[in-house]
Protein backbone atom coordinates (compact mmCIF):
# COMPACT_ATOMS: atom_id res chain seq x y z
CA UNK A 1 0.00 0.00 0.00
CA UNK A 2 1.43 3.39 -0.98
CA UNK A 3 1.97 5.96 1.74
CA UNK A 4 0.10 9.24 1.34
CA UNK A 5 2.24 12.31 1.73
CA UNK A 6 1.33 14.53 4.62
CA UNK A 7 3.67 17.31 3.50
CA UNK A 8 0.76 19.35 2.11
CA UNK A 9 -1.97 18.38 4.56
CA UNK A 10 -4.64 21.09 5.15
CA UNK A 11 -4.18 20.73 8.92
CA UNK A 12 -0.44 21.29 8.55
CA UNK A 13 -1.05 24.36 6.39
CA UNK A 14 -3.54 25.76 8.93
CA UNK A 15 -1.25 25.20 11.89
CA UNK A 16 1.53 27.00 10.04
CA UNK A 17 -0.55 30.14 10.58
CA UNK A 18 -2.22 29.60 13.93
CA UNK A 19 -0.55 26.56 15.46
CA UNK A 20 1.29 28.12 18.37
CA UNK A 21 -0.04 29.28 21.73
CA UNK A 22 0.67 32.98 21.21
CA UNK A 23 -1.07 33.16 17.84
CA UNK A 24 -4.17 31.49 19.26
CA UNK A 25 -4.22 33.83 22.27
CA UNK A 26 -3.71 36.87 20.04
CA UNK A 27 -6.64 35.76 17.88
CA UNK A 28 -8.73 35.25 21.02
CA UNK A 29 -8.33 38.93 21.81
CA UNK A 30 -9.65 39.97 18.40
CA UNK A 31 -12.71 37.77 18.78
CA UNK A 32 -13.37 39.13 22.28
CA UNK A 33 -12.54 42.80 21.76
CA UNK A 34 -12.41 43.59 18.03
CA UNK A 35 -9.66 45.88 16.71
CA UNK A 36 -6.59 45.92 18.93
CA UNK A 37 -3.44 47.99 19.32
CA UNK A 38 0.00 46.50 19.92
CA UNK A 39 0.22 47.86 23.46
CA UNK A 40 -3.27 46.58 24.33
CA UNK A 41 -2.26 43.09 23.24
CA UNK A 42 1.02 43.25 25.10
CA UNK A 43 -0.71 44.40 28.29
CA UNK A 44 -3.36 41.68 28.32
CA UNK A 45 -1.14 38.82 27.11
CA UNK A 46 2.02 39.77 29.01
CA UNK A 47 4.10 38.64 26.01
CA UNK A 48 7.49 39.99 25.00
CA UNK A 49 7.42 42.72 22.35
CA UNK A 50 9.56 40.64 19.99
CA UNK A 51 7.28 37.62 20.24
CA UNK A 52 4.15 39.71 19.79
CA UNK A 53 5.62 41.59 16.86
CA UNK A 54 6.66 38.37 15.14
CA UNK A 55 3.25 36.74 15.58
CA UNK A 56 1.39 39.84 14.37
CA UNK A 57 3.61 40.02 11.29
CA UNK A 58 3.01 36.34 10.55
CA UNK A 59 -0.77 36.69 10.99
CA UNK A 60 -0.73 39.81 8.82
CA UNK A 61 1.36 38.18 6.07
CA UNK A 62 -1.02 35.22 6.14
CA UNK A 63 -3.98 37.50 5.50
CA UNK A 64 -5.58 36.83 8.89
CA UNK A 65 -5.00 40.34 10.26
CA UNK A 66 -4.73 43.72 8.62
CA UNK A 67 -2.87 46.67 10.11
CA UNK A 68 -4.37 50.17 9.92
CA UNK A 69 -2.24 53.19 10.76
CA UNK A 70 -4.29 55.72 12.73
CA UNK A 71 -1.53 58.20 13.62
CA UNK A 72 1.61 59.26 11.81
CA UNK A 73 3.28 61.28 14.56
CA UNK A 74 4.05 59.17 16.45
CA UNK A 75 3.32 56.22 14.16
CA UNK A 76 0.51 54.17 15.68
CA UNK A 77 -1.44 51.27 14.24
CA UNK A 78 -4.25 48.96 15.16
CA UNK A 79 -4.91 45.48 13.87
CA UNK A 80 -8.19 43.98 12.74
CA UNK A 81 -9.35 40.58 11.59
CA UNK A 82 -9.81 40.17 7.86
CA UNK A 83 -12.61 38.08 6.36
CA UNK A 84 -10.12 35.21 6.32
CA UNK A 85 -9.43 35.81 10.02
CA UNK A 86 -13.12 36.01 10.92
CA UNK A 87 -13.56 32.65 9.19
CA UNK A 88 -11.61 31.18 12.12
CA UNK A 89 -14.57 31.81 14.45
CA UNK A 90 -15.77 28.18 14.39
CA UNK A 91 -12.24 26.98 15.22
CA UNK A 92 -11.93 29.43 18.11
CA UNK A 93 -15.41 28.50 19.38
CA UNK A 94 -14.50 24.80 19.20
CA UNK A 95 -11.31 25.41 21.21
CA UNK A 96 -13.31 27.38 23.78
CA UNK A 97 -15.97 24.67 24.06
CA UNK A 98 -13.41 21.88 24.31
CA UNK A 99 -11.44 23.79 26.98
CA UNK A 100 -14.61 24.40 28.96
CA UNK A 101 -15.68 20.75 28.81
CA UNK A 102 -12.33 19.00 29.23
CA UNK A 103 -9.94 21.18 31.24
CA UNK A 104 -9.88 22.47 34.79
CA UNK A 105 -9.62 26.14 35.69
CA UNK A 106 -6.06 27.31 36.22
CA UNK A 107 -5.14 28.23 39.81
Amino acid sequence: MAKRSRDNCPILRATNFIGDQWSILILREFFLEGARRFQDLQDVLNVSPNTLSGRLKRLESGGILVRHQYSTNPPRSEYRLTDKGRALAPVMNALHDWGTAHTDDLP
